[in-house]
């Protein structure tokens, strides 16, 4: 069976801690084989030894090459109060990046984004078809002045396509390791865009109370920080 890492599991829920590379869904990858819903699939399937399909709604995303939390729902009802919940903004998304340039203590950012044809998201103005608004805030947790890199915390307001990757490259501090949107020296930085879904804060869909997730920061993630000179807040090391 695929490795699935799982953060928390119930009868309702299932969220797991995807590695980068890995694809969210079948539709998009090319063989169609391995993803992530094929791993939490399988993984349900054996643990509770269930004959035929094995149900799992898919109610966010995450890019391929972006580690972290994903929430996966084992019911049709909690898939879709969750899908609303993200849709309405009700769930709150932390990330961990690693960007170019000292960046400020906190900021926020606002733009306008529309698609592009090959898939990604370009800034646009606000009155352009197709666009439409994204706004994330940050606090910077350690900035590295040899280096010129900043490790910030990232909290989404709206969920735009590579919204983090082009909202911070248009700010002038794309993330290191971003082959899309970062310009070639900082792209070469990194073997994939420095990001990582932290926490995930969200209303339990059937239960009363609000649940949060951490997932553990990846090897890869962990020691581009040290090689920067950059450190990871204490918590962030030893996630509960």
């Amino acid at each position: 069976m695929p490795d699935l890492t799982v953060v928390f599991e119930d009868n309702h829920l299932l969220v797991v801690d995807k590695p980068a590379g890995l694809l969210v869904q079948g539709g998009d990858a090319p063989d169609g084989d391995d993803h992530l819903v094929a791993r939490a699939q399988a993984y349900l399937k054996a643990k509770y030894q269930k004959p035929g399909n094995v149900y799992v709604g898919l109610v966010h995303r995450l890019d391929r090459n972006t580690s972290g939390l994903v929430v996966l729902a084992k019911t049709s009802k909690a898939a879709e109060r969750l899908s609303k919940a993200f849709a309405t903004r009700a769930v709150a998304k932390t990330y961990l990046a690693v960007v170019s340039g000292l960046m400020p203590e906190a900021a926020s950012f606002e733009h306008w984004l529309a698609p592009t044809e090959d898939g990604g998201s370009r800034v646009v103005g606000s009155g352009e078809p197709d666009a439409k608004p994204a706004r994330l805030s940050f606090t910077t947790l350690s900035r590295s002045a040899s280096a010129r890199a900043s490790l910030i915390e990232v909290q989404l307001e709206t969920g735009r396509k590579h919204q983090i990757r082009v909202q911070l490259a248009a700010a002038g501090h794309a993330l290191l390791g971003d082959r899309r949107y970062a310009p070639p020296s900082i792209a070469a930085a990194f073997s994939r865009p420095a990001l990582h879904a932290y926490r995930i804060a969200l209303q339990h869909p059937v239960r009363a109370g609000e649940h949060a997730f951490v997932a553990a920061i990846p090897e890869d993630f962990s020691a581009l920080v040290t090689s920067l000179g950059l450190l990871l807040k204490p918590d962030a090391k030893n996630p509960p």
